[in-house]
């Protein structure tokens, strides 16, 4: 968001509270990235966006319940799983 919009010009609160998270994809299967930004205000939503260099090739936000659903499902996978998730992402 530009400098410009992030605070509200009558009262100076921010309009967008959020944090930022860059996971780099798997060296040896692709070259993209996956971007995650949580938003603490309303609405609540997490946006993930794929990235392949300087341009974000797709994107989607999941609410709060799917956010916690994507969590436990990474968390259940075994390793060799998780490997095997990080290559089918890196083809998005």
């Amino acid at each position: 968001m530009r400098d410009e919009f992030r605070f509200c010009p009558h009262c100076g609160k921010a309009q967008r509270t959020k944090i930022v998270e860059y996971f780099r994809g798997h060296p040896d299967v692709g070259d993209g990235g996956l971007r995650v930004s949580v938003y603490l205000g309303e609405p609540q939503h997490a946006r993930l966006s794929v990235w392949h260099g300087e341009e974000a090739e797709a994107a989607i936000s999941l609410a709060p319940d799917e956010m916690r659903r994507l969590g436990r499902f990474l968390l259940a996978t075994p390793t060799a799983t998780r490997r095997g998730i990080a290559r089918v992402l890196s083809r998005l």
